[in-house]
């Protein structure tokens, strides 16, 4: 079954791209689609179980144990990129709610389809696929301090502490655990072994799952929001020239080897816009504006991916 596996990993930007349209011509279709966002939890849980379960336990350990990429990793996404946030805050609408959109967004970085990208891109994935449930926990710890530090106490106090608690028990508690319990069975059962088998084949399916319900249910919205999407669009389109840079900086401070620095800079530029859209959600008058400009990131953000494969792939070559 790897041949499968990797035919769905080298193709995944197609994949991704084709559920994309797909979902859109749905939305057109089909317009009221309310009942897709309820199933935008279920899927994002599914898509972290099946993500997390990529990661050996041995690995997980060892994601600890390696300091400087860990080091590189988190000054990358919770120092630099913040700092670059701020920076492009000015730039961005002065309301409140689409400030608000733009911080969750922007300061979550990605911890699903980022992995198979840095592999397309010549990365050490396997180094940033252990450290995703720390990037988790650790934004999901660390997001509500730096909406209050940039949006002060009036506007932060939009995002209440029910959505973060229940994201970090739904979306990291359950699916790492559920994860852990699956290795240490396939360890001891041809059984288990079979079903970690077949579940190693659905993190690129189960991440285009969570693409089609979000778009299809967000796109009607969009176009409720379309001054906003517009007037937000060049902040993510800087923040998607800029951001890679940032962190390919941090990792040669950090003399990281070439690879584990492509895969800070995946790390810098690919946000958890599809994690942070139930939290986005649960906002007081959330809908249309912060679901508009969530998906509007998503979509620059894929297009910027196909950049990246390319680009940061070529990163201290001269070294790799």
């Amino acid at each position: 079954m790897q041949h499968i596996r990797d035919k769905l990993e080298n193709n995944q930007i197609g994949i991704y791209f084709a559920t994309v349209a797909l979902a859109a011509l749905v939305a057109l279709a089909l317009p009221r689609t309310t009942a897709l966002e309820s199933a935008v939890n279920p899927a994002l849980a599914f898509m972290l179980f099946v993500t997390f379960l990529q990661v050996p336990l041995a690995e997980l350990g060892r994601a600890f144990t390696n300091t400087r990429f860990l080091g590189a990793l988190l000054v990358t996404n919770f120092i630099v990129i913040p700092l670059l946030v701020a920076g492009l805050l000015p730039f961005v609408p002065d309301d409140p709610l689409i400030r608000l959109g733009v911080l969750l967004v922007l300061l979550a970085p990605c911890i699903d389809y980022v992995v198979t990208f840095s592999h397309l891109g010549r990365a050490d994935a396997r180094l940033l696929l252990a450290a995703t449930p720390v990037l988790l926990v650790v934004q999901m710890l660390m997001l509500p301090l730096y909406l209050r530090i940039l949006l002060g106490d009036g506007a932060a106090g939009l995002v209440q502490p029910g959505p973060f608690i229940d994201a970090f028990v739904w979306l990291i508690t359950v699916p790492l655990v559920l994860a852990v319990a699956l290795q240490l069975w396939a360890g001891r059962s041809q059984a288990g072994a079979r079903a970690s088998t077949i579940l190693g084949l659905l993190p690129v399916p189960a991440t285009a799952l969570v693409l089609f319900i979000v778009v299809a249910s967000m796109l009607p919205q969009l176009g409720q929001a379309r001054d906003a999407a517009l007037q937000v669009a060049p902040v993510y389109i800087a923040f998607a020239l800029l951001a890679p840079s940032a962190g390919w900086l941090v990792a040669r401070l950090f003399r990281l080897a070439a690879p584990a620095g492509r895969a800070v800079a995946f790390s810098g530029a690919t946000r958890n816009s599809l994690v942070v859209l139930p939290l986005a959600l649960a906002v007081p008058g959330a809908v249309p504006l912060l679901p508009a400009i969530i998906v509007t990131q998503t979509l620059v953000e894929l297009v910027a991916e196909l950049l990246y494969v390319r680009a940061i792939a070529r990163l201290g070559s001269q070294q790799a």
